[in-house]
């Protein structure tokens, strides 16, 4: 953010140039940092509620370290998705509170304090091969603020698993349902309850799931009303939109 459009902006407000209102909305709008190989977007916390996030696969590691530090350098938390061990042990050269999540592979830098919203984010795995899809979802559902709960390997190979916990189920206001295979899971959860459903395909499974195709049409061709369907293997995308849900939410 240049400081002197923030300034002239103010000095606008104050008289009475401009309105809050108009202030705010030119805010919103204000240009982004270019490094050449990125253009690193600064407001996006203030359009969308959370900064960006740095998809680190495809990008180098001093790539990945400017863009993090320009994401930093505005006071926002990071979180950077698809990263690995080398990429983590890099930033966390220069950012010692850096953490890192093996199974999710993420990182995050925590620079904020968000209020904890009330309502419940649970996360569900059909099996235990889909966890480290889940674990995307709970790292970015808790670092954008969500009090988080996950149920893992209650598959319908044995769906009595399920069952026992249903009462955890209906105290959540949104639910997340990672699964492979055949991706029946998520149809199952949706027709339990009365809370939305967020359906993640994972390319976990036999040749004729397909990388995840399979689960994919399966949670798409749910019977089941409130059950909605990200991509395959899309954790990240699962836990933003969960969360997204669960700011809005009435709490019962």
């Amino acid at each position: 953010m240049d400081i002197s459009i923030v300034k002239d902006l103010l000095k606008k407000v104050k008289e009475g140039k401009i309105t809050v209102e108009g202030a705010l909305k030119r805010l919103k709008s204000l240009p982004f940092s270019d490094l050449g190989f990125a253009k690193v977007d600064a407001h996006r916390s203030i359009r969308c509620g959370f900064p960006e996030v740095i998809f680190c696969q495809g990008k180098t590691t001093k790539q990945i370290i400017e863009i993090a530090g320009q994401i930093l350098k505005g006071g926002s938390d990071l979180l950077a998705t698809r990263a690995n061990e080398a990429i983590y042990k890099a930033i966390l050269e220069r950012y010692p509170d850096a953490q890192f999540n093996e199974l999710a592979k993420t990182i995050t830098i925590k620079k904020t304090h968000l209020k904890i919203q009330k309502g419940l984010i649970l996360i569900i795995s059909a099996g235990t091969s889909d966890i480290p899809v889940a674990e995307e979802a709970r790292v970015t559902a808790e670092i954008m603020g969500n009090r988080v709960e996950t149920l893992y390997d209650v598959g319908v190979a044995g769906i009595h698993r399920l069952f026992k916990s249903h009462k955890e189920l209906l105290r959540a206001n949104v639910i997340i349902v990672v699964a492979g295979m055949e991706g029946a899971l998520a149809s199952v959860v949706g027709g339990l309850v009365e809370r939305p459903v967020i359906a993640v395909p994972t390319s976990v499974g036999y040749g004729a799931s397909f990388l995840g195709i399979a689960p994919l049409l399966t949670m798409l061709n749910s019977c089941a009303a409130g059950v909605a369907v990200v991509n395959i293997d899309n954790g990240f995308g699962a836990g933003y939109v969960a969360s997204l849900i669960n700011q809005e939410a009435k709490i019962s």
